[in-house]
């Protein structure tokens, strides 16, 4: 490995030590420490087995059956997991018990606290059933013992190599840091009709869709969900600030957008919120945190950090006898190296379509170079993106970056798809998982195309890397994600439900149900520590890693209420460079022009 800067040789050093290999399942158990916790998927398997385990025992030995909550256990956990309602009925019928006795049992149970009875309607007439805290705690521990014991007698490998003093002396559920899964409210939600939730069509939140049951069953209502792209989403957020009364009660926003969402009052401060509840917001990256706050007031919490990174095969560098690059140089070195037509891949590729996908890229790439699209005020080796004012605010695509940002792109050119300068996000993670380019900008939260396909060419051999620097610049990873917020004019009687809601949400225990559903973002450190989570892809643990090395930022792309229409400029004029429609001087003098009249018009500066 080169000579690196301090933060990105540890990132790499993490990446590297990792294994590049996966089991066939996410969260196949294979040689795992006996210490490990026991994933959502595992428990379900878990209560299949002890519910086969009775099963058999009744049907082959001779035991005298008598008084056995087991089956109104596993009954209440089973249907907690799969988000199914549970009814006393239900719960009885399913005990093997007599109903008298079965509702003797269940009772029994609640006064012990292991069972929440919550009424399913206003008349509070119908009550649903769900597990306690500590009933799940008891049984996730139950799991991993069991776990343990078979590993030990029956050398089955369960729960991978471990030894007595492992089992005794190293192996609490508090040491394993795994996070269990979400527990129902203990009451249900004060809504009269649906939760009603407007989201970005993406991976997160389609695995947010995924399991919409198992939320309503925690919440104790509907969940009304509508998925829009990104600009149809924002034209949504801002029509429906329109209206009298707001349509929806939670919002996911992109992050770049809070600037302009709050000058606009469209979102409800949550500050005093954050502060009465005791939200560990301390858990959450820092940079995502920032993202979705303006002026020192908290808007939102993230549900989703995703940075863009160079995506490279690794073994397409070795056997072209090249290192993976870090630098724009070496990018441009490795593009030309690794470009193949003749084979059908291309060297890299990126976000090179017109208006915001290349305004995205074009801010990225100037940000690496060393300097931020405005003049954001220094701090230290980064800059100040949250209390931008006056002069903060100017343009500066005059400057020696964005002149190496544009003349960069251009090269790129040469080595990219014949259709780049249609593509964006997606386009891009998609010619990458499928073995056409060997590099590709990507955010991370497309990863889940190739990294949890074990049919793609890029399977187990990317290396994920910061944006490549140039002269002046450092190694950055462009923070990008969602938050979710609430929208300013949502009637107030429905704001207590809402914030719940949120709080859930965007909990340890939903973003780990996420992964397990397809997902491969989370914002939250602990989430990233979870021992199941990290072993579906090395890219949790290296963005992890990224965020608590300083690499993660989100200066590059600054929430100023500007930065749409500011990117939509790069964009376009970027373009029109990229077609030969016009010089890279030409197009970087329209962009500033077009840009400064922006801000003036705004008032920022004279």
């Amino acid at each position: 490995m080169p000579e690196l800067p301090e933060a990105l040789r540890e990132v790499m050093n993490l990446q590297r030590g990792q294994s590049r290999t996966r089991p066939e399942g996410p969260f196949e158990s294979g040689d795992v420490p006996r210490t490990q916790g026991i994933s959502g998927q595992e428990f379900a398997l878990f209560l299949d087995f002890i519910d086969a385990l009775d099963e058999e025992a009744d049907q082959v030995l001779s035991l005298k059956r008598g008084y056995d909550e087991t089956r109104i256990f596993i009954k209440l956990l089973r249907n907690h997991l799969q988000g199914k309602l549970t009814t006393t009925t239900n719960l009885a019928n399913a005990s093997g018990l007599g109903y008298g006795t079965a509702i003797r049992a269940i009772n029994s149970i609640e006064e012990r606290g292991l069972l929440i009875r919550r009424p399913r309607t206003m008349t509070g007439k119908s009550f649903s059933l769900h597990p306690s805290d500590k009933l799940i705690f008891e049984w996730q521990e139950y799991a991993r013992r069991v776990r343990g014991a078979i590993s030990l007698t029956l050398g089955s490998g369960a729960a991978g190599k471990s030894s007595i003093g492992d089992y005794f002396f190293g192996s609490s559920y508090g040491d394993s840091q795994t996070i269990p899964p979400p527990t129902p409210l203990q009451s249900r939600l004060d809504l009269r009709v649906d939760l009603r939730v407007l989201v970005h069509a993406d991976p997160t939140f389609m695995a947010m869709n995924v399991l919409k049951r198992q939320f309503e069953g925690l919440f104790g209502v509907g969940i009304s969900s509508r998925a829009l792209s990104i600009d149809r989403l924002r034209q949504e957020i801002l029509a429906n600030a329109a209206q009298t009364t707001s349509r929806y009660d939670i919002l996911a926003c992109d992050l770049p957008w809070f600037g302009e969402l709050a000058e606009k009052n469209v979102l409800l401060p949550i500050s005093d919120l954050i502060d009465e509840n005791k939200v560990d917001v301390g858990d959450f990256h820092r940079v995502a945190l920032a993202s979705a706050r303006h002026g020192g007031v908290q808007y939102g919490l993230p549900v989703q950090t995703t940075p863009e990174l160079l995506c490279v095969r690794r073994d397409l560098c070795d056997a072209a006898g090249i290192d993976v690059p870090f630098t724009i140089s070496e990018t441009l070195n490795a593009a030309r190296a690794l470009h193949n037509r003749a084979h059908g891949r291309s060297g890299i590729a990126w976000n090179a379509a017109r208006g915001t996908p290349l305004g995205h890229t074009f801010m990225f790439v100037m940000g690496a170079m060393g300097r931020p699209l405005l003049n954001l005020a220094r701090i230290g080796d980064d800059f100040d993106a949250e209390w931008p004012q006056g002069e903060n605010l100017r343009p500066l695509l005059q400057s020696d970056e964005a002149l190496a940002t544009a003349e960069y792109l251009r090269e790129l050119l040469d080595f990219s798809p014949v259709s780049i300068l249609s593509m964006s996000w997606y386009e891009r993670a998609r010619v990458y998982a499928d073995g056409k380019a060997a590099m590709a900008y990507c955010a991370t939260l497309l990863a889940p195309l190739f990294e949890l396909n074990p049919a793609s060419p890029a399977f187990g051999v990317t290396e994920f890397l910061p944006h490549p620097y140039g002269l002046g610049g450092k190694p950055i990873a462009p923070v990008g994600g969602y938050a979710l917020a609430i929208p300013s004019n949502i009637a107030p009687d429905r704001i207590d439900a809402a914030w719940k809601a949120l709080q859930s949400f965007t909990s340890p225990q939903a973003i780990k149900l996420y992964i397990e559903n397809g997902s491969l973002v989370t914002p939250r450190f602990s989430v990233s520590m979870d021992p199941n989570v990290r072993k579906v892809s090395p890219v949790v643990s290296i963005v992890d890693g990224m965020a608590r090395s300083g690499i993660l930022q989100y200066w590059p792309r600054p929430p100023v209420p500007e930065i749409s229409d500011l990117i939509e400029i790069l964009g376009a004029e970027l373009h029109d460079m990229l077609q030969g429609a016009t010089s890279i001087r030409t197009a970087l003098e329209n962009a500033q022009n077009r840009a400064d009249a922006l801000m003036r018009s705004r008032g920022h500066y004279g």
